[in-house]
């Protein structure tokens, strides 16, 4: 008895923290709340499954009750051998045929979603993102439209956008749990998804594949905005002048300081391709820092003096010398005033 009630206490711990833990998240990351067209598919597979597998539980269970109940040994009727239906053609075709039917009306609808969004017939006349995955960040490079960004990524709403992924390392997995499903990023070859949004709003992403000691930190957003705000973000980042002198003679001297550096050996601000690191042409509209941090300069001067701490493995560490408090203050204040467009994550669904 005593064991028993032992046996007891832990499953009914485990199951509290299984359902506290189950509240537990991020608003737009989760695909049980589709907001996208491919997060709708999924969720249309999903509840079908899930009512097939309930349904054939219920059958299951029910048949199990009335054999337990019916052919139960009674009083009397011990050596009573019930009637055996060993070699019942009936029976054996009947569930023969319901599992290949279960299974059919599962098979077609995914062979039927999973040709869907793997269409990319039209993406000539759509937006097209080249994505690049990169340890432990993500890099989208606008196709005809002169415009680079990293981290965020800025989508009309009611749109397809095709997305041509390719990763400059190892194997990630990019995925909009909100929006859409997962695709491989691969080094050897291009894979292509859309993605459409159905409304405004900041949708986090995730890399869904084992890539290193920082995989788990490797965030980023989707932020979804109307297709007039879209173009008016796309005008702001082309009239980007990646030579402006920020008024702020604090942000002056952090400028400075991020040339003296050699930072723009790794970084680009504007159209230009970065060579390692994370394009800055909008840096201080981001959302985050390093893709996990609060956009606070106490958080960018921790970043800056030890990225190690923050991002374990990532490949800013000792590339540039060590910077005293002061400096990265100052190369924080000028990080953070590159705001090229009122258009922000903020702004997203208000």
């Amino acid at each position: 008895m005593k064991g028993w009630m032992g046996k007891s206490k832990v499953f009914f711990l485990i199951s509290a923290i299984a359902l506290l833990m189950a509240g537990c998240g991020r608003e737009n990351l989760t695909a049980l709340e589709p907001k996208g067209y491919g997060a709708d598919r999924a969720m249309d597979l999903i509840l079908l499954t899930t009512f097939i597998m309930i349904g054939v539980f219920a059958v299951v269970m029910a048949i199990y009750v009335i054999t337990l109940v019916r052919f139960r040994k009674k009083k009397g009727q011990e050596d009573y051998i019930p009637e055996q239906v060993e070699g019942n053609h009936k029976l054996e075709a009947i569930w023969t045929i319901i599992p290949i039917i279960l299974v059919l009306v599962i098979a077609v609808p995914t062979v039927m979603g999973t040709f869907d969004l793997a269409d990319d017939s039209n993406a000539d006349e759509h937006v097209n993102i080249e994505v690049t995955g990169n340890q432990y960040w993500w890099h989208f490079n606008y196709a005809g439209e002169e415009v680079v960004t990293s981290q965020d990524l800025y989508i009309p709403t009611g749109e397809r956008v095709y997305l041509n992924m390719l990763s400059s390392d190892v194997t990630h997995s990019f995925w909009i749990p909100s929006i859409s499903g997962k695709m491989d990023v691969n080094p050897e070859n291009v894979n292509t998804m859309f993605i459409e949004a159905h409304e405004e709003g900041v949708y986090w992403g995730k890399c869904a594949e084992l890539c290193g000691p920082s995989h788990s930190l490797m965030d980023f957003k989707v932020i979804a905005v109307s297709p007039e705000e879209y173009e008016q973000w796309i005008a702001d980042m082309q009239s980007v002048d990646p030579e402006e002198v920020p008024e702020d003679s604090v942000a002056q001297e952090g400028q400075e300081l991020f040339e003296a550096n050699n930072c723009m050996n790794c970084h680009a601000i504007g159209s230009s391709p970065a060579a390692i690191g994370p394009n800055l042409t909008n840096f201080g509209d981001r959302s985050t820092i390093a893709g996990i941090l609060e956009p606070t300069k106490e958080h960018l001067v921790e970043w800056l003096t030890d990225p190690e701490s923050v991002k374990p493995g990532n490949k800013m560490t000792d590339q540039y010398p060590a910077l005293s408090e002061d400096e990265a203050e100052s190369i924080a204040e000028y990080l953070l005033q590159l705001q090229p467009s009122e258009i922000t994550p903020e702004s997203a669904g208000n």
